[in-house]
């Protein structure tokens, strides 16, 4: 069996960066090597759990001529010397010589000797580093949030303040926090929306008309105003109104404008049956992230994912709820779409209307990016993996305690006691 490992990039995360108007940058020198105080006790930690650690690291000043590549090594040996580190990957190119090795590229973290890959995590603090582990395939990819300013191009699956908090998700023995599938709340109740943000595994947020509607929203544009300054870190989507194209489009430009993390949700057709195809690809080719909704058929998925190709980071909603509600495996629905998927970076999948914490586990199982889930059924998410003994003898507690608040009797006998 391969091992799993923690790849880590270098700078921002081992050891401090050089910030410089908002940017980081490598130690110049040895002298420069500031070792994060809580680096040497997190990874012995990690290394106790069983994981190889593999430092994955671009030094592109080196290709500029800047820093020399036995600065590089020195750094890193210093580095070895203090820390239980396995190996160090070394790219030491720029973007212009395209090679492989280069984050957000894979190719570091595929290089011998092998790792099993979907057991293995990505630290970085950089949105190449989340990109290059997403794109390897890793179970998950851990940002440690420096406050750069450059803008992300896919969501972490986890956000986090040190490598100490980032060893601790990884460790964590709660069940919710293995999921590799994000979990995004679903609802249009905003004092919910802000308390469900202090959840760490809540990783973005959906809401629709129905549930405005539900939850008495009398003003859409300043519902939606108000959640994005509330929530200003995560997805969150919100869905036209309209039924004829041209309008679809102008709300879909006045929605994106609300904030740089938000998604346009456009359902895969209008309410006369017409395909929304061609305005999914306008949008999506001309920067707008998308969320293809009310998606549930097999030719549904593929014209979707062929209007978003290439295009602006995007998702596509497959109701599986509503799919199962008709007697059909909504696993199948997923997995096709995963798999015609699969070549597109920019493209996730949501399983949308779920009914059950299993649909979670399923979504999960089948490597879903992203799963909807409504409040009361994120409050059941306490639940996953629980003893089912513990379990039975609640349930028989709770028979017990409401039969006896409800007074009843049997065969003549007085209130049960």
């Amino acid at each position: 069996m391969m091992p799993r490992a923690v790849f880590l990039d270098r700078d921002g995360v081992l050891n401090d960066a050089i910030v410089r108007d908002g940017q980081p940058y490598a130690p110049a020198s040895l002298a420069e090597l500031l070792i994060a105080p809580d680096a040497a006790a997190s990874l012995r930690r990690l290394k106790a759990a069983g994981y190889r650690l593999v430092v994955v690291t671009n030094q592109p000043d080196v290709a500029r001529g800047t820093v020399s590549r036995e600065v590089v090594d020195a750094i890193n040996a210093a580095l070895a010397a203090a820390l239980p580190i396995d190996e160090f990957r070394v790219c030491d190119h720029v973007d212009e010589d395209r090679c492989v090795c280069r984050k957000p590229s894979p190719g570091l973290l595929l290089q011998a000797p092998l790792h099993d890959l979907s057991r293995s995590i990505m630290v970085g603090d950089r949105w190449r580093d989340i990109d290059a582990g997403r794109r390897a395939g890793v179970r998950a990819a851990i940002l440690i949030d420096r406050g750069y300013a450059e803008p992300m191009r896919h969501e972490p699956d986890a956000r986090v303040a040190s490598l100490c908090e980032a060893v601790d998700w990884i460790l964590a023995p709660d069940a919710v926090s293995r999921l590799r599938v994000k979990v995004f709340a679903d609802g249009a109740s905003l004092g919910e929306m802000v308390a469900l943000a202090q959840r760490p595994y809540v990783r973005g947020f959906t809401t629709n008309p129905t549930l405005m509607c539900k939850a008495g929203v009398d003003d859409y544009a300043a519902f939606a105003r108000a959640a994005v300054a509330a929530i200003p870190d995560r997805p969150i989507s919100f869905e036209v109104i309209s039924d004829e194209f041209a309008a679809m489009h102008a709300q879909a430009r006045e929605i994106a404008n609300w904030g740089a993390h938000v998604y346009v949700k456009i359902p895969i057709t209008n309410t006369r049956g017409e395909s929304a195809c061609d305005l999914i690809r306008c949008l999506s080719h001309d920067g707008v992230q998308v969320n293809v909704t009310a998606v549930m058929t097999a030719e549904q998925i593929g014209a979707a994912i062929a209007a978003l190709r290439g295009g602006a980071p995007s998702t596509i909603s497959i109701f599986a709820g509503r799919i199962a509600d008709t007697g059909r495996d909504p696993v199948a629905f997923v997995s096709r779409a995963l798999a015609l998927a699969s070549a597109e970076p920019s493209i996730e999948i949501i399983w949308a209307s779920p009914r059950e914490v299993l649909n979670v586990v399923q979504a999960d199982a089948a490597g879903c990016h992203i799963i909807t889930v409504t409040t009361d059924l994120l409050n059941k998410l306490r639940l996953l993996g629980r003893n089912l003994d513990a379990f039975s003898l609640d349930t028989v507690r709770m028979f017990r305690d409401d039969a006896l608040k409800a007074g009843f009797s049997l065969n003549g006998q007085a209130q049960l006691t």
